[in-house]
């Protein structure tokens, strides 16, 4: 029972930012949207972009998607699946010299 509720959490983890990345998303192309139908209506003398709510879209939709990509970064080269470029070196020019 106890890692069945551990993989119901650590699932909960990654499904949130995906939530949050697509939300952040649908701002974006509210604003968008909202943006090209108002220079279709005749009627508006003042056409003015939502800045706003196309920024806290870019913000939530970047933060999701770097979290997502982040976790599957570390996951990766924890199990070493990423090219020799992204795995950590140690450094080899340490000075085991002490300092008297």
């Amino acid at each position: 029972m106890r890692t069945l509720t551990a993989r119901f959490i650590a699932v909960l983890i990654l499904v949130i930012p995906g939530i949050i990345a697509m939300i952040g998303f649908l701002f974006m192309k509210d604003a968008l949207f909202k943006y090209l139908y108002m220079h279709g209506d005749d009627s508006l003398t003042h056409i003015s972009f939502d800045w706003l709510s196309f920024t806290e879209g870019l913000v939530m939709f970047l933060a999701g998607i770097s979290f997502l990509g982040g976790w599957i970064f570390f996951r990766d080269r924890k199990r070493g699946y990423i090219g020799p470029r992204f795995q950590e070196t140690k450094n080899k020019n340490q000075s085991t010299e002490h300092i008297v």
